[in-house]
């Protein structure tokens, strides 16, 4: 590469960067039909999805931990070491089949269902006669709902907000109607196969409580039906706040007459976070109840944009208001390419990520926090083996690291009760986490099949993400209070875990699954489990590295670092390539079950991994291409969040045009018209995948020590600005660029840190002091 970064157009600037400003909006000229055509708004906690249906409204409720069930309800399960010896003899006799049963009948919950579940619903009953000119929108940078109409040529307007500063749901209606609003307010809660789930009373002419305990009757666990009769209790409270006309109330509803101006306040607590939920509901209703709009909206709003401000991506494109984002969609679905759109829907993650996780929160589910049913998808859970960690691939990268915290704590408490799997379930140290977990931080696996559930890899790669925060924070207090304990504990149990594999000695994970996939064994058998699959070899080695490192930069020594570096200079290698130059799934080149699959494990170190890289592993990053084009050529990235991943895997190769296939692909095949990820059904990880992707495509600093900026620029993109990116080392990113080359850039230095930049083949060396910043003109 050129040592100097452009240095004959290089020219030094002090006045600041401006970026033209383009807000924004979804928004849509008719009311929603379904759930996934509703607009979410969210305060980390609580949240609901607006339907925008004049005369009917309604708002579907959710509360992030609204589950069935409690801590220490199921014990793990029964196998023990000598099982997991015998299920190491089989494989070593070549037994996969066996050894995929002995796993699952051993170490597997089986079949579980227990899952997150709706809050429930508040109904809006208004008599209007007619509606016309009917527009409904979010607006991303407010973080606010909004639903116009005129009825008999008057005016109507009912805007919605989930204020994290108030802890609330606020609901506003309008109108210059003569006769006002008339109508009734009311919630409630789906059965549980058949059983009542929540009582609705009136408090007061201006009051409303639901109240009731979450259940799953319908629940199973080792694939047996169980009825889960305990679980989280809640008291959500309703208050109505009416500037004119009356509100009385009849059996459980409130009535409203009259009102021309009016404001609904919603409130809920809940038993996991507080014995005193139903104290705190009150108390907080009382906070809030005499605040008014403004009051509420202006605390909101500049919370809100402490957050979402950070970060202003523009793509020159079409007007951003000038098409309803429905018709957007199926533009792009006829062949359009949608520069707005594309901007909007990385905005978009960034909008659901700080309506989903907040301090004090639970992390964002496989839903975020919007679910409608008692018996979700997937349980809305938490898989760990992409879908969470995709969940906060955006996080540090688009400035929003602080939104991390919910991700960590929960982590932590799932290490620990790791620690009691490892020990009693395999006799080892360390903690053992699994592929995927609830509210309650269970750790054992689950799945009545081998290739779905039978996989041990999640701890290294969930810790990645605590090495990753460090990286870009360089919050050594961090390091040391939360990344370390979590790297050490899960490097322990995988030290312990390790085998010699037959053939040459070296030391492998077994058994060892590639995640929800299978492979065709000697036998003809369709199997899962082997020794030294790709992933797993390639997470351990990423987690035993990046404990050493941590160690080394704390100053910390023990036995266990030097058993470690010991087994790492012996580890299978986890990149290993076939004849054709692909890199295999597997410990050997086996018949593949199917080759278009949607999980791309076997290219963890290439993303999010660090160990594939342009700079130096040439070989091995022209794999990752051949890799991905068998993948796709048999069909693969059938799903939202599996084309997600492509587009990180597109910008990690430099290839802006493969990127924006994906990008086109992904809108047209996998958003719903609200723009949440379809899987199908509904996964909000795809929508957390692509704004990382777009990230990755702008900035990239996996590199040790350098910076590469617009590595992925699609032709596409020609004109646009970035402001606010986040780069490892804590560096924050300004950029401006003009027919797809950089024409200004800012690096400012959180830290006094050196590192290098890379742009279009040329380099700069930067060693910058803390609060300085480096600006150029090109």
């Amino acid at each position: 590469m050129k040592k100097y970064f452009l240095s004959a157009l290089l020219t030094l600037i002090i006045q600041p960067l401006v970026f033209a400003q383009t807000s924004s909006i979804l928004w849509f000229d008719t009311p929603a039909e379904k759930w996934e055509e509703g607009l979410p708004v969210g305060n980390g906690r609580l949240g609901a999805m607006v339907m925008g249906i004049p005369g009917q409204e309604h708002l579907q409720l959710n509360e992030d931990s609204l589950w069935p069930g409690g801590y220490g309800d199921w014990g793990l399960a029964e196998g023990n070491r000598a099982d997991l010896d015998q299920i190491r003899a089989y494989l070593l006799a070549g037994e996969n089949t066996k050894s995929d049963s002995l796993l699952v009948a051993k170490f597997s919950r089986k079949g579980v269902t227990r899952s997150h579940q709706t809050m429930g619903d508040l109904w809006f009953n208004f008599d209007w006669i007619e509606y016309k000119n009917y527009k409904r929108s979010l607006n991303l940078k407010t973080a606010t709902v909004l639903t116009q109409f005129t009825s008999e040529g008057f005016e109507i307007t009912q805007e919605v907000i989930a204020s994290e500063p108030d802890d609330a749901l606020i609901v506003r209606f309008k109108t210059n109607h003569p006769k006002g609003f008339n109508g009734s307010i009311g919630m409630s809660r789906p059965e549980d196969n058949g059983f009542a789930t929540a009582k609705t009373e009136v408090l007061n002419d201006h009051q409303l409580k639901m109240s009731g305990m979450i259940t799953q009757r319908g629940g199973q666990v080792d694939s047996k039906p169980v009825e889960i009769l305990n679980g989280v209790k809640f008291s959500t409270i309703l208050y109505v706040q009416n500037q004119s006309g009356e509100v009385s109330s009849a059996d459980s509803v409130l009535n409203i007459s009259g009102a021309q101006e009016f404001m609904v306040k919603l409130v809920s607590q809940t038993s996991f976070y507080s014995e005193d939920f139903e104290e705190n509901a009150a108390r907080q209703m009382e906070t809030i109840q005499l605040k008014s709009w403004g009051e509420l909206l202006v605390a909101h709003e500049r919370d809100f944009a402490s957050f979402y401000d950070r970060v202003d991506l523009q793509l020159a494109g079409d007007a951003p208001d000038s098409i309803p984002t429905g018709r957007r969609i199926a533009r792009v679905q006829e062949g359009a390419v949608d520069l707005h759109l594309e901007k909007m829907l990385f905005d978009y993650g960034r909008y659901l990520l700080i309506s989903s996780s907040r301090a004090g929160t639970n992390p964002a589910n496989l839903q975020g926090l919007w679910n409608k049913h008692i018996a979700a998808p997937w349980n809305a859970d938490y898989h760990v083996n992409i879908n969470l960690q995709m969940n906060y691939w955006p996080a540090d990268v688009t400035n929003l690291g602080e939104l991390n915290q919910p991700l960590f704590e929960f982590i932590d408490g799932l290490i620990e009760n790791g620690k009691n799997a490892a020990r009693e379930n395999f006799s080892m140290n360390g903690s053992m986490v699994p592929h995927t977990t609830d509210l309650w931080q269970v750790a054992f696996l689950r799945a009545a099949t081998a290739y779905w559930g039978g996989w041990i890899g999640a701890g290294g790669w969930i810790a990645r993400h605590y090495w990753d925060h460090f990286l870009f924070s360089q919050d050594k207090n961090f390091l040391e209070e939360r990344a370390f304990p979590a790297l050490e504990a899960v490097s322990a149990f995988y030290s312990d875990w390790l085998v010699e594999y037959p053939e040459d000695g070296t030391l492998v994970s077994s058994p060892s699954t590639s995640p929800e996939n299978q492979f065709i064994n000697a036998k003809g058998e369709k199997v899962a489990t082997t020794m030294g699959a790709a992933m797993d070899q390639q997470i351990i080695a990423d987690v035993f590295n990046n404990y050493l490192k941590a160690a080394e930069i704390l100053g910390k020594n023990s036995p266990l670092q030097e058993k470690i570096k010991s087994q790492l200079a012996n580890l299978r290698p986890g990149v290993q390539l076939a004849e054709d130059g692909r890199i295999l799934e597997w410990d050997q080149p086996y018949e593949e079950n199917e080759p278009g699959h949607r999980h791309m494990s076997h290219l963890y170190a290439f993303h999010p991994g660090d160990a594939i890289t342009k700079s130096q592993t040439p070989e091995a990053f022209a794999a990752v291409r051949k890799t991905l084009e068998y993948r796709l050529a048999h069909g693969g990235a059938g799903t939202g969040w599996s084309r997600a991943w492509l587009i990180n895997f597109s910008a990690r190769l430099h290839d802006g045009e493969m990127a924006h296939e994906h990008i086109q692909k992904l809108i047209a095949k996998s958003l719903y018209p609200n723009l949440f990820d379809a899987h199908p059904p509904f996964q909000i990880d795809g929508n957390f995948g692509y704004t990382a992707g777009v990230a990755e495509m702008l900035v990239q600093s996996h590199e040790d020590g350098m910076i590469r900026l617009l590595p992925a620029l699609p032709k596409a993109w020609k004109n646009g600005s970035v402001k606010g990116m986040k780069a490892r080392g804590d560096f924050t990113i300004d950029m401006i660029w003009a027919d797809g080359k950089l024409t200004r850039c800012k690096i400012f230095a959180e830290k006094s840190r050196k590192t290098v930049v890379y742009y279009d083949g040329s380099e700069m060396e930067l060693d910058l002091e803390a609060g300085h910043s480096f600006e150029i003109e090109l």
